[in-house]
């Protein structure tokens, strides 16, 4: 049961998606003492600094990936947690990898453990897919750009960890070789990368 002074902010929150930043909140007219109070009271659980969500929605599949998203909403996840979104590795990414664009801010970001990495122009804009996980918009590069850039970033991922990638995108039924090569050129790596897509056919 959903305690009688806190039924209008809960059906404000839901009806804009459950999970939102605290200007979000704001900007719905919810005070911040109100929200401390619902916090405190177990209505609403804060799920990283200045991200709140209600207690009483279904556990979320991708906590981490929804509250990068939500706190760097200009962020593109990228390398190893792009390729572990696609089924790409069986690594577990154990920081969440997010792009941002050259020039932008460091944010500060409590948690999850994030690592930043900057690209500019194409590098940065292109591959870009959006994928609603659990109600909210996460930008994600798509799994070529994903590879990509992880072969761009080989010395310090590892060979072993992108050559893994490579096979388990070749067996897939859908891949693009075609957006592959492209943004293999564009990232300056086609020619590094040719042998290896060779010794994975």
């Amino acid at each position: 049961m959903v305690a009688r002074p806190f039924a209008r902010e809960v059906a404000l929150l839901r009806k804009h998606g459950g999970g939102l930043r605290m200007a979000e909140v704001l900007r719905l007219g919810i005070h911040r003492r109100t929200l401390y109070a619902m916090r405190d009271a177990g209505v609403v659980e804060a799920v990283s600094r200045g991200v709140y969500r209600l207690a009483s929605l279904d556990p979320l599949a991708h906590p981490d990936l929804v509250t990068v998203a939500k706190r760097v909403q200009r962020g593109v996840i990228c390398l190893i947690s792009a390729l572990a979104y696609h089924d790409l590795t069986t690594q577990v990414p154990h920081v969440i990898d997010v792009a941002l664009e050259r020039g932008a801010r460091r944010p500060r970001l409590d948690h999850p453990p994030t690592h930043f990495v900057w690209f500019s122009g194409p590098a940065f804009h292109e591959g870009i897919e959006t994928h609603d996980l659990d109600g909210v918009p996460v930008r994600i590069y798509d799994p070529e750009k994903a590879l990509v850039d992880c072969f761009r970033y080989r010395n310090q991922l590892g060979m072993d960890v992108v050559v893994e990638a490579l096979r388990r995108w070749r067996e897939r039924r859908r891949r693009k070789l075609d957006a592959l090569l492209r943004y293999a050129r564009m990232r300056h790596v086609e020619r590094a990368m040719r042998p290896y897509l060779e010794a994975t056919q």
